[in-house]
């Protein structure tokens, strides 16, 4: 079975996406991370604009749950703790 995967939807140069990414990777074990930037998608532009970061689960079926907004301030533990509490399994996380 594939390891859960988290989709996060950015876009060049937004220091909140920027930070989010960082503090998802620094997690042990890092979570498996799509990022996408939504400015490479008309589409995707259009329905998050100025939105980002969004961060969404990829479902075992292929679709996508948007998870709520993350703190800025969170981060390690508090953080892991959040991804799980939002029904994210990955690793240790």
């Amino acid at each position: 079975m594939a390891a859960p995967t988290l989709l996060l939807y950015t876009r060049l140069g937004c220091c909140l996406c920027e930070g989010l990414q960082e503090r998802l990777l620094t997690l042990d074990p890092p979570p498996v991370l799509e990022v996408l930037d939504v400015d490479t998608d008309p589409a995707l532009q259009q329905r998050y604009g100025l939105e980002v970061p969004v961060l969404a689960l990829k479902l075992a079926d292929g679709g996508l749950r948007e998870l709520p907004r993350v703190s800025p301030r969170l981060s390690g533990g508090g953080l892991a703790d959040w991804l799980r509490r939002n029904g994210f399994s990955g690793g240790s996380v």
